[in-house]
Parts: structure tokens; sequence; C-alpha cells
């Protein structure tokens, strides 16, 4: 009997359909450089790396659009405060050996001023303050946010937002967000989300700015 041939296949060369999600378990750190740098910066998959688990995934509409609003939201809670920030988008960040994410969206706050020139990363530059996921088709891992050190991470799923931060190694769900004392955050984006469904998300938006 004639063994069976291995098959390999570039990543980029692969099909997913949006909503799709693909894990890779096995996956060295180099392999996962490789792949980073083989998919390229223009690509509708995003990746997560954890454990030598990478996964692939392409987000649906009903992914994109709460990542914008919520987004949005925070930009117009920072200008209303008067604080100045660099949005990161996307970026790829990196603990070497251990983990990679590409957050929906994130924000530096703290450390915007270091962060102005910024094309690319740079060994040593911080963590963002504040990150933001949309779970939809997939699950954030939260152990990879641990290794990166981002200080508030927020996760909406299901129609709900959960606020977590790092203490001790760990993520702790809280009730309140740091970066917004004493604003119900978590209930302004789930019900401007909401009526962005029905009503769309300009109006949504507008209605919120006006509530605030």
């Amino acid at each position: 009997m004639t063994p069976a041939a291995l098959v390999t296949k570039p990543i980029s060369q692969l099909q997913l359909a949006p909503g799709s999600v693909l894990a890779i378990p096995n996956v060295s750190w180099e392999e996962f450089e490789a792949i980073l740098a083989e998919l390229g910066d223009r690509r509708a998959v995003q990746v997560a790396y954890f454990e030598q688990t990478l996964e692939l995934m392409v987000p649906l509409p009903e992914h994109e659009k709460p990542k914008e609003i919520i987004g949005d939201i925070v930009k117009t809670l920072l200008k209303a405060s008067g604080r100045r920030y660099e949005p990161f988008g996307s970026t790829t960040f990196r603990q070497v050996g251990v983990a990679g994410v590409e957050p929906d969206a994130c924000f530096y706050i703290d450390n915007y001023q270091q962060m102005i020139a910024r094309r690319r990363l740079e060994p040593g530059d911080p963590p963002p303050d504040l990150a933001i996921e949309t779970d939809v088709t997939s699950k954030t891992t939260l152990n990879a946010y641990v290794a990166i050190g981002v200080p508030e991470l927020w996760i909406f799923a299901n129609g709900k937002l959960t606020i977590y931060v790092l203490q001790q190694g760990n993520y702790i769900a809280v009730d309140e967000s740091p970066t917004f004392p004493g604003l119900p955050v978590a209930e302004w984006i789930a019900a401007t989300v909401k009526r962005s469904w029905q009503v769309g998300t300009s109006q949504a938006l507008e209605e919120l700015e006006a509530q605030i």
C-alpha cells in the first residue's frame, strides 16, 4: 500500500468563508512568524496564537459592526473627557515565543505620546491600554492577552460587554471600567449596539451622544 502523500500548501491559499474559524495545533513560534509574513498586512483573516495553537478567523458583519460602534464610543468618551489617544486598530501584538494577538480595536491612552510616531511596533513598546474584542464565531483567548500584558480588555459577546482588568497575572471581570470610572459603559454599549440594528449605526451613536 502506497503511503499517503503529505499535502502542504501556503496558508494564504486557504479559502475560508466569512464566519469560519480554523485552529491549527503544533505551530512553532518561527512558523507563526512565517505565516504572518506570508499573509501580509492586507488580509481579511485575523489571527491569534497561544501555546503553539494558531487560530485563523474570518469576521462576519455581525462581528464588524459592533467593533466599529464600540471603538466610536471609546473615542467619543475620550474626547468628552479631554483625553488624547492613539488608535492602533488590529495591530499584531507579540510576546515572543508565547503569544500573538490582533484585537478588533485597541487604544493607547496613558501611553499615547510614546506611540504617536510609531509606524511599526518596536521592542520595549508597551501594550495598548485598552483592547476590544467582539466574539461571534470564536472566543477570545484571555491567556494570550495576559501574556501580552494588556491592562484592560473589553469583550462583547451575545449582546453584552464584559470588562476585564489585569490583576496579579489574571483577568478579573469588573463592573466599572478603570478607563472611564463612574460611567455605565457596558450598559451604554449594549444598548447602542442593539439600537444600531434597529435604526442604523449613525442614529444609534447620535442618540448616545445626546444622552451623554
